[in-house]
């Protein structure tokens, strides 16, 4: 009964700090895409300004589907913007935008943890499905070695994950310089371009903390029946 009610609270906390973080997030970028900015560039124009202001005219834009679906695709050097960053003229278009290309400099000048990052996917993907699987069949069929080993694929996982943020953080350091020393936005608009990315950051050290919880969660419940 004691490891069931751990297990318990430590899922409900994990859900908590998970729609915790996704509401703050959503909550600045509601807030900061009504902001139009005062040079009116589209988030597009935000990326390619800086793109080229920076040696990177060989790195691409294109429009991505869905919301909040903007990354940087490091194998094809390409800024991928949602239409709703890609078209829009607003704070929160610009801070994405500017982010997404903090990427791209990143790998410009090798930054460390982005390469690594990158070359543990591979890995930190096969983890994600095999720990999955290990982790559920090994509960059915009672095999805690299985278990075990499904916990283990976890710590790959939360490892990926802390890896992340160093990646995030400075992305967006890069993202708010060079915003503000293009003059993309004035000194109201950046100070709502650092309250938007720094929510955004905050998701990732969520994350982070879900995965540790969890994985003292799995821990708990096999330790229980350890004991039996």
């Amino acid at each position: 009964m004691y490891y069931n009610t751990i297990s318990y609270i430590a899922f409900f906390l994990t859900l908590l700090i998970t729609l915790g973080a996704q509401g703050y997030i959503n909550s600045w970028y509601s807030k900061t895409k009504k902001i139009k900015t005062t040079k009116g560039l589209t988030g597009c124009e935000v990326a390619r300004k800086i793109l080229d202001e920076n040696g990177l005219s060989n790195v691409k834009i294109a429009e991505a589907t869905g919301v909040l679906s903007d990354h940087y695709d490091p194998t094809k050097k390409t800024v991928r913007l949602s239409p709703e960053i890609y078209h829009g003229t607003t704070v929160a278009s610009a801070s994405v935008a500017s982010h997404e290309c903090g990427h791209a400099l990143q790998d410009k000048e090798g930054y460390f943890f982005l390469r690594f990052r990158s070359a543990i996917v591979p890995l930190v993907n096969f983890a994600s499905y095999a720990g999955y699987f290990a982790i559920v069949i090994g509960f059915f069929a009672s095999s805690l070695n299985l278990v075990w080993l499904g916990i283990l694929m976890e710590f790959i996982i939360l490892f990926f994950q802390i890896i992340t943020l160093p990646v995030e953080f400075n992305a967006s350091s890069r993202a708010l310089k060079q915003i503000d020393h293009l003059h993309i936005v004035d000194s109201r608009e950046l100070t709502y371009s650092k309250k938007m990315l720094r929510a955004a950051a905050l998701t990732y050290v969520a994350s982070v903390a879900t995965a540790i919880i969890e994985i003292l969660r799995l821990v708990i419940l096999v330790s229980g029946r350890d004991d039996r």
